[in-house]
């Protein structure tokens, strides 16, 4: 309790005040863009936040990650194009919603539904921290190392049908961590004897590249467009009273989002097809899905919006980020020197409650802001995707000389904007390089540091979480040849290329 009070005091303060406000109104007029998205503005606010106190900029970038779902939801009912790439889901059954002349009623379920899995995430992650307090002193090194190991091994799989290229483009991640000064005796590695390569590949300026100029440069070379949306006539509360007839449906949806939030490497995507699945499966009605039926549609964006907080447990408790966005946010507590893990728990409690408020604050914030501001937003999402193309290349910039002011750092940036606008066009996904280069550094420092009390290679799990994580790698490499060799012998006759393809930022 003491910690809860300590958290509210913490969020009182007016920067945490505006960092909310700014994160959650921003977040949402972002995610209803087409063609933004969450992780193109956090790569761009990344920079900023680096001058801000850490609860200020974690608030901020909290704010953007949890919002930007609820805007998205606007063009995928009203326009049939979603405004962040885990909104793709929602226009199946939210635009023929609209087609029928029922616009008002999809945006106010998806609202609904959005606000009810974030609640329900939010709430299972503070009824999870005390458990979480009291597990993590358990986690050294090897365990550390282990639970990062697994996060790469579940981020290469969680891409089905493109997994050989996930783990390429994971290790090139890994690969592009080494390049610098070595972190122990400070070596060179791989600078091939340029001076400019001494400081290494600065995980922002990748992040920038990959993320917010590869969009930037797609959205100029496409022909301008100028989406057209019709307004939403009457109010939207009465999605909060009709979300009551699906509850069921409302509830398992979080409860999906939650748990493959907790997962590294999942995420939305997996979430959102069980979720949809089981909606479908247990429908009075399952003939109505991909046709405009409301169950679909609250199973989207339940599972989407509860994922958010969730990821948080893996950052928080053990320093793992599950995905790009949680990876970015993690380079906000290192520059601050608050080091997620054991210690967080142990030392800084009332700053963890505090971010668990702000993300319940968040929730309440956008539902406020979206029942009296929806006609205003369908107005902000027919900006020309040329112009936001122009302005995500100039912030872009600005972001990355502002780092180091090194003009090297810009056109390494644009290197990675053209790999990125490569790697979108072949539908390969971006998120195992920045992941990669996240986790292979922890797993780097992690071995490193407990290479001297392993005398055997048994001696890595020879205490009880570390036995438990390799066990756990072990059944899903198992689990995953298993399904390789049933698809072998019965291959699929529509068979799934990847869910993770939007995972990029594609639209």
């Amino acid at each position: 309790m003491d910690a809860l009070i300590s958290g509210a005091g913490l969020l009182a303060d007016w920067q945490v005040i505006v960092a909310l406000l700014v994160g959650s109104i921003g977040g949402v007029i972002i995610g209803a863009i087409p063609g933004v998205g969450a992780a193109v503005a956090i790569a761009i606010l990344l920079p900023a936040t680096f001058s801000l106190p850490p609860l200020v900029g974690l608030t901020m970038l909290l704010g953007i990650y949890g919002s930007s779902m609820y805007g998205g939801a606007i063009p995928a009912v009203l326009l049939n194009t979603p405004g962040t790439a885990v909104n793709a889901l929602t226009t199946y059954d939210g635009y023929p919603m609209t087609q029928r002349g029922e616009g008002r009623r999809a945006v106010a379920l998806a609202y609904s539904a959005s606000f009810f899995g974030g609640i329900i995430s939010i709430i299972a992650l503070i009824a999870l921290s005390p458990l979480l307090a009291a597990i993590a002193p358990m986690f050294g090194s090897r365990e550390i190392f282990l639970a990062a190991l697994l996060g790469i091994i579940l981020v290469i799989l969680a891409h089905r049908g493109q997994t050989f290229a996930a783990g390429m483009l994971a290790a090139f991640g890994i690969l592009l961590h080494t390049v610098g000064l070595e972190p122990v005796n400070y070596t060179r590695r791989f600078t091939f004897e340029q001076s400019w390569l001494a400081s290494g590949v600065d995980l922002i300026v990748v992040v920038l590249g990959l993320f917010a100029l590869s969009q930037a440069f797609l959205l100029l070379s496409q022909p301008d467009e100028q989406p057209q949306a019709t307004s939403v006539e009457g109010s939207v509360l009465s999605g909060l009273k009709e979300l009551w007839l699906y509850k069921r449906v409302a509830t398992v949806a979080s409860g999906f989002g939650v748990m493959m939030g907790m997962v590294p490497g999942v995420g939305e995507f997996t979430a959102q097809f069980m979720s949809y699945t089981y909606a479908q499966k247990t429908s009075k009605t399952p003939e109505m899905f991909g046709k405009g039926s409301p169950e679909g549609l609250i199973a989207s964006e339940a599972a989407n919006n509860a994922v958010p907080a969730a990821a948080m447990i893996p950052l928080l408790a053990l320093g793992i980020p599950g995905e790009a966005l949680t990876a970015m946010m993690l380079s906000v507590f290192y520059v601050h020197n608050v080091i997620p893990g054991p210690q967080l728990f142990q030392n800084q409690m009332d700053f963890v409650m505090a971010l668990y408020l702000a993300l319940l604050v968040l929730n309440v914030l956008v539902l406020v802001f979206l029942l009296f501001s929806t006609n205003i937003l369908t107005r902000i999402i027919q900006v020309p995707t040329r112009l936001v193309g122009i302005v995500i290349l100039l912030l872009s910039f600005v972001g990355v000389y502002s780092l180091r002011n090194s003009i090297t750092d810009c056109a390494i940036a644009s290197v990675f904007g053209v790999l990125g606008v490569i790697l979108k066009r072949l539908n390969l996904p971006l998120v195992p390089i920045i992941l990669g280069m996240v986790l292979g550094g922890i797993m780097e420092v992690k071995l490193r540091s407990s290479m001297p009390r392993v005398k055997t290679p048994l001696d890595m799990i020879d205490r009880p979480i570390a036995m438990i994580l390799f066990a756990l790698i072990l059944l899903v490499i198992a689990l995953h040849i298993r399904t390789l060799v049933r698809e072998y012998r019965n291959p699929p006759k529509n068979p799934d290329t990847d869910i993770h393809a939007t995972q990029g930022g594609q639209q």
